[in-house]
Parts: structure tokens; C-alpha cells; sequence
């Protein structure tokens, strides 16, 4: 095989993918492997650095050997590998590069006190300040319960995910702009870390790594730990994973939203300029962010809903483990009526808000079917969806058209709900949007090869 292969690594809430591509984006194959999250008492989620970088190592060896087994070349290599992921979860790195804390789920209820005690000035500034509203989800809610936990902050560095992984391979260390967004320790305005923030944290300038635009070359991968065919390779953090998703396919319509559907639910609309810090804290009152975007000097609209989580839930207490019985499920959901069959109040479902730490599915009448109460999980979520259009078409104009992606996409169920509160809506025929969106981002490092730019930002 003569062209050259790219990879894209997604550390998503519930798998890890990589697919890997030829350079101009022909896919030839993707392995996933579950997140390996433990759990504790009251929802605390964790994720274990070493358990990440195993899974890495386990899904890097498999991509290995079925690409050896896919192009018949024992010495085929990777060129390129673009990182994206989910937000708001990190690590704390000590000057010695060792972890001195499990990364915390965004969807983790703990911090809620943290919220509580933040001075009533700085809270009131949080959600123009940052673009984000101000709760458990965010990653300083995590930091500020893990400082009041005795985990010594000051000397350490803080590394969202994706960028972790990064430098786990050998790539440089770096804040990707989208990444940091999700945070709370970036000013939208300026693009610098909060100062305010990280005085009320204990900590430096230097806890944030040097703040780097999505596709900067960070290098090449170094660990002693890679396959061969990954060793080598150039490295990028890609960004945040939905906003990879949304320009998975190019840039897409300042009309349009992108609704990326994986383990949380994200509404996106793509500006050409920031809003304004009083826009921003309004919007943030309805749990709508206003951040940066992994396209450099574009700015988003991110809304966001829990439904992913709660269909999972719904799925696990209904037994439906694998793929067979997700289709099963689906073919009884479209063939009940929209409202269902069971009486008002008959399934009380809570939890979809970004804001409502507890995920609650309440039977109240007999003759609940696993179809009912997925249909219910899809109604609530729709309600919550149609009070974030609402809020966001206050600020700027509403959207005429929107694609539908992520992996609920493709059940029958869930198109035709998201169709009664999303304009003109498409299906997007790919699956995995975010790690094909991270092979773009790797395929272009190629590029700046050819052309003499490195792209790093020193």
C-alpha cells in the first residue's frame, strides 16, 4: 500500500475508538474498546490514569495487527494520529509527570458543595467570564473538590483528557483551546487563563499548560509502549469531541445545528464572533455555553442534555446488552404511538438537565414495557431540547436546518422524536463522526510536513 494511513483516537464517556484512514479519508477500519470508569457510592465516577493509558495501549495493539492483516505489510505504519475526546474530565500531573488524582466523570455529582461555597462575587462573573454555567460538570467544580479533599494542586499541571493521552505518547504538553473552554479557567474575552479563578484555586500560571489551537504538531510518539506501526507517527490533540464531529465533514452551516448524540446530547451552532459577556450570562443561565471552537477564531453555541446516559440506564434495566437486542428495542419503540400507550404520569423520567445531578426513571402504572420507557426517556430529553432552542433563539437566529449524529443516531426511535423539535433534520450516514473528524486533523499535519510548517506554537 502506497498512500499514507492517519489515525484518529477518540476518548469518548463510553468507548475509546480508533480508526484509522488513508490520508484523503477512505476508511479502513476502526477498534473500540468500553471506557474503564469505576464506579463508587452516589454516582462518584472515576477513571484511573494507568487504566486509560492501558485501554490506549490494548486498542493500539488491536488496530496493529488488523492493520497488518488488512494491507499483508508486517512494517505498515501510521503517520499521523489526532486525539479528541470528552471535556471537562482531567488529569493532575505532578512536575514529575506521575498523576496524583483519578480523573473525575463530568457527570459525577461530587463538587456540588464546592459550587455552593464559591464566593457570591465570582459567581455571578462565572457564566460571562467563562461561557459556561456554573456547576458540578465544570472541571474547576472537580479541582476545588479534590483541593478540599487534600489533593496538594499548587506545583501540579492540569491535563484534559485527550491532551493527556497526548503526552502519555510523547507529544507535547499543551491546553487546547476547546478543551480548556470546558474548564472554567478560561476568559472568553481574552483567551488567557482566568486569573481570578486560579488565585481562588491556590495555584499558578503555570497549572495551565501553554494554550494551543486544535492541529498544532505537538511531535511524534515516542512511548517505549507503542506498537510499532504507531511509533513515530505526528501528534495532535484535535479538541473537544463534539466540535470534531461538527467538522468531521468541513465547516458547516451558521444555520444549521449539529446534534452530536453519544453519551450526553449537544446541540451546537458555530459564530463567526464571540458574543457578548452580558449574552453569555444569560445564555448560561439556561446551561447554555458560549466557548471556543477547534476551528481557530470560530466560537460555539454548545447546549447540552444527558439523554445518551439515561437511555443507557434505561437500556441496562431492561437487560438489552448487545446490539441485537438495541434493535429489538427500537423496532417495539417506533411501532408504539409517540406519547405511548400508559396513561400521564405513568413513567416520571428526570435528569436529562445538565444541572440535575440525579438520573431518575420512576414506574407508576403497570403494563410498562422496555419500549414505553425508552419512548419516555426520548420525550423528556425532547422538552428539555425544545427550552435550549428557545433560550439560544433569544440571542441569535434560529436555525433552519440540522444534522443528526453520534451513535443513538441511527435508531429509528430516536430520528423520529429529535424530528418533532429539530428543523429540516438529516441523518448523518457515518457513526463515528468525532474519530473521523480527529483523522482530518491528523491527516493536515502531513501537510505542514510537505509545506515546512511544524505548526507548533512556542
Amino acid at each position: 500500500m502506497t498512500a499514507r494511513l492517519v489515525a484518529g483516537l477518540d476518548i469518548g464517556s463510553t468507548e475509546i475508538k480508533v480508526l484509522v484512514t488513508q490520508e484523503d479519508g477512505t476508511e479502513l477500519l476502526i477498534v473500540q474498546r468500553p471506557t474503564p470508569w469505576r464506579s463508587g457510592r452516589g454516582g462518584a465516577t472515576e477513571l484511573d490514569g494507568g487504566d486509560l493509558i492501558s485501554a490506549v495501549v490494548d486498542l493500539l495493539q488491536s488496530a496493529t495487527r488488523k492493520l497488518i492483516a488488512h494491507t499483508g505489510d508486517s512494517r505498515v505504519s501510521v503517520a499521523a494520529i489526532g486525539i479528541a475526546g470528552m471535556g471537562e474530565t482531567g488529569y493532575l500531573v505532578d512536575q514529575g509527570g506521575a498523576v496524583v488524582a483519578p480523573g473525575i466523570a463530568w457527570f459525577d455529582p461530587r463538587g456540588q458543595d464546592q459550587v455552593d461555597a464559591l464566593p457570591a462575587d465570582l459567581g455571578t462573573e462565572f457564566g460571562g467570564r467563562t461561557g459556561l454555567p456554573l456547576g458540578v460538570q465544570v472541571s474547576v467544580t472537580k479541582l476545588l473538590y479534590l483541593r478540599d479533599s487534600g489533593t496538594a494542586l499548587n506545583g501540579c499541571r492540569w491535563f484534559n483528557v485527550p491532551e493527556f493521552v497526548a503526552t502519555a505518547l510523547g507529544a507535547k504538553g499543551i491546553s487546547e483551546y476547546s478543551l480548556t473552554s470546558r474548564t472554567g479557567l478560561l476568559d472568553q474575552d481574552t483567551g488567557a487563563p482566568w486569573a481570578r479563578m486560579l488565585d481562588y484555586l491556590g495555584v499558578d500560571g503555570d497549572f495551565l499548560p501553554p494554550l494551543t489551537n486544535a492541529g498544532t504538531n505537538l511531535g511524534i510518539a515516542t512511548a517505549r509502549w507503542l506498537p510499532a506501526a504507531f511509533s513515530g507517527a505526528r501528534v495532535t490533540v484535535a479538541g473537544h469531541d463534539h466540535l470534531v464531529s461538527a467538522v468531521s465533514r468541513g465547516a458547516i452551516p451558521r444555520d444549521r445545528y449539529h446534534v452530536s448524540m453519544g453519551t450526553a446530547e449537544v446541540l451546537l451552532r458555530v459564530l463567526d464572533e464571540p458574543l457578548t459577556f452580558e449574552a453569555r450570562s444569560r445564555l448560561t443561565g439556561w446551561l447554555i455555553n458560549c466557548v471556543r471552537h477547534v476551528t481557530p477564531g470560530r466560537h460555539v453555541l454548545v447546549a447540552g442534555v444527558k439523554t445518551g446516559l439515561l437511555l443507557r440506564r434505561a437500556l441496562q434495566l431492561t437487560g438489552v446488552e448487545n446490539g441485537i437486542g438495541r434493535d429489538r428495542l427500537d423496532e417495539d419503540a417506533i411501532a408504539l404511538p409517540v406519547q405511548g400507550k400508559i396513561p400521564e404520569g405513568g413513567i416520571d423520567v428526570r435528569g436529562a438537565r445538565n444541572n440535575d445531578g440525579v438520573l431518575s426513571i420512576a414506574i407508576r402504572a403497570d403494563g410498562v414495557t422496555p419500549a414505553e420507557m425508552f419512548n419516555a426517556v426520548l420525550r423528556h430529553s425532547n422538552e428539555e431540547i425544545r427550552l435550549l432552542i428557545d433560550a439560544m433563539d433569544q440571542e441569535i437566529p434560529p436555525a433552519r436546518s440540522s444534522l443528526l449524529t453520534g451513535g443513538w443516531a441511527g435508531m429509528k426511535s430516536v430520528q423520529r422524536a429529535r424530528s418533532a423539535v429539530l428543523p429540516h433534520m438529516v441523518i448523518s450516514g457515518r457513526v463515528q463522526d468525532t474519530a473521523y473528524g480527529a483523522t482530518r486533523f491528523a491527516a493536515a499535519l502531513l501537510h505542514e510536513r510537505e509545506s515546512g510548517n511544524t505548526g507548533h506554537d512556542d
